[in-house]
């Protein structure tokens, strides 16, 4: 009886996906009937084929799109996770002056949204000079709090004769993060990747980057989408487009995810 309702919640979870999938293979009479129609009826990549062609006669090429996007999104994903797990580690395992005091102030700065900051944060890339770069939205992104807080917490079950005995045999505190700590937070840097992927993922820029060479592709495509009622199709396929990507990732990462820390079979 439980399976079966996990059954039931994932299939409802799953309708706006395959909803989704279903609007971009609609051809535009199939888009505006009434009452709307769940499944499409004459399946069609026609929208697909006017996407391509838009994105051709835009006078920025697409591949310069998609590579500042790929530029942001790996950069700061990558990035994040490393910034992330190097400061956790002195937090979790070693007690120095001032590290509770640092611990609350990530803490309480989880309470803040991205709204909240957003005009601090543009006067600091104001200030840097980094306004209409890539910058301005890979380097916050580095520094977002609950990638920390996540590898901290993570990090504190790895048991401390686990790192003593690295010492003992002559690792130093570099190959003890690299090789031990790591691998056994797998499943802590998964989930910020996949927070924090297509957060980068789906970004346009906002009010920060300015040139046209520099915007992103959901930028790109989003324009093309907001053409009117004409563009309707074009805007089920680009919706498609933007989910795919973020959806993979989470489709291959997901097992490593769910699983548990290994503990070496160590106590304390």
């Amino acid at each position: 009886m439980l399976f079966l309702l996990l059954a039931v919640f994932g299939v409802f979870m799953a309708l706006p996906l395959v909803f989704a999938v279903s609007n971009a293979f609609k051809p535009l009479d199939e888009l505006f009937i009434f009452p709307p129609r769940f499944f499409v009826s004459n399946p069609t990549v026609d929208n697909f084929y006017d996407l391509v062609a838009l994105m051709g006669n835009s006078w920025v090429p697409l591949s310069r799109y998609i590579t500042n996007t790929l530029l942001i999104t790996i950069i700061g994903t990558a990035g994040h996770i490393l910034f992330a797990s190097a400061a956790a580690y002195p937090l979790a395992k070693y007690r120095f002056p001032g590290s509770n005091a640092l611990f609350t102030i990530v803490v309480l700065s989880l309470m803040f949204s991205a709204q909240v900051t957003a005009i601090p944060n543009y006067m600091v890339m104001s200030w840097l000079g980094w306004i209409n770069t890539q910058a301005s939205i890979i380097i916050p992104s580095l520094a977002f709090p609950l990638g920390l807080f996540l590898m901290k917490q993570f990090m504190e079950q790895i048991p401390d004769a686990l790192l003593e005995a690295a010492k003992i045999d002559g690792a130093n505190e570099y190959r003890i993060y690299w090789t031990i700590v790591m691998p056994n937070v797998k499943p802590a840097w998964l989930t910020l990747m996949i927070l924090q992927f297509p957060m980068l993922w789906g970004s346009d820029g906002g009010n920060f980057i300015y040139s046209e060479n520099l915007k992103t592709l959901h930028y790109a495509l989003g324009q093309i989408a907001l053409g009117g009622i004409a563009r309707a199709g074009v805007g089920a396929a680009v919706a498609l487009v933007l989910m795919i990507v973020p959806i993979t990732l989470f489709i291959i990462s997901q097992s490593s995810v769910i699983q548990t820390m290994a503990t070496s079979g160590m106590k304390d």
